[in-house]
């Protein structure tokens, strides 16, 4: 079955992220929110940013999450997966290499 897609905006896309608590959603969006901005203003012809998540270990204080970033700029595609057990580490960490990939 296919996760649900949400949709920030008009170009980003969340994937897998629709078990999550409200309160994870809000930080989730902080997170993703400030990336996008950076993106939309730091090229120019930014067109998508989307993530996905997936547990890939759902024993309870032993989660693992392992996360995707798609970053389309001008037609090129950028790509990180990040596997951490803190899912805000993972998102962080997954945005913050996706950036260094397209900066590079």
């Amino acid at each position: 079955m296919e996760d649900e897609t949400a949709t920030l905006g008009g170009n980003i896309q969340l994937v897998g992220f629709s078990d999550l608590e409200p309160a994870q959603m809000i930080v989730l969006k902080k997170i993703v929110g400030t990336y996008a901005r950076k993106f939309s203003t730091k090229y120019s012809k930014f067109e998508l940013l989307k993530l996905s998540m997936k547990k890939i270990h759902g024993q309870k204080h032993s989660e693992k999450y392992e996360v995707h970033t798609l970053v389309v700029d001008n037609g090129t595609r950028n790509t990180s997966t990040v596997t951490e057990r803190n899912l805000f580490f993972a998102i962080n960490a997954a945005l913050k290499k996706v950036e260094n990939e397209i900066s590079k």
